[in-house]
């Protein structure tokens, strides 16, 4: 009897691991990070105020680069963005975000996202012509 109750436990937990294994790693599979930015930044397609947003990568079963932006309390959606993967040689044990350079009074663009411990980030994809007007405001 006592056999039979210490099998079923094993199985029990033998089931546990094998049907709710994704929950643990809720965060690292969509990469869910909180930003807090003290003056307006640029990303593709608008201008967004100071303040804290949170990046994601949005829940796709092949394509993993497209990056959602919302509001702290992700209850509003700013804008759903195509990355391309960009890589770094030394993966950092935080968030990492890049601006490109900017023209005097112009905010900065967004660049990058590294995710901690990720040789591999997103590295965001601008509409021709704001890339253009990015680009004359640096010269």
């Amino acid at each position: 009897m006592c056999k039979l109750k210490i099998m079923s436990a094993v199985s029990c937990l033998i089931l546990l691991t094998v049907f709710f294994p994704a929950g643990a790693r809720a965060d690292a599979y969509d990469k869910r990070t909180i930003i807090t930015v003290n003056e307006p930044f640029e990303i593709p397609g608008m201008v967004l105020p100071a303040g804290k947003y949170v990046l994601q990568l949005m829940h796709l079963m092949g394509d993993r680069n497209v990056v959602q932006i919302f509001n702290e309390q992700e209850d509003h959606l700013y804008a759903t963005l195509l990355a391309t993967p960009s890589y770094r040689m030394d993966p950092t044990n935080k968030t990492e975000i890049t601006f490109g350079e900017r023209a005097e009074n112009a905010p900065p663009a967004i660049r990058a996202w590294f995710y901690p411990g990720d040789q591999y980030g997103e590295e965001f994809v601008y509409p021709k012509p704001q890339a253009l007007e990015i680009t004359k405001r640096v010269n």
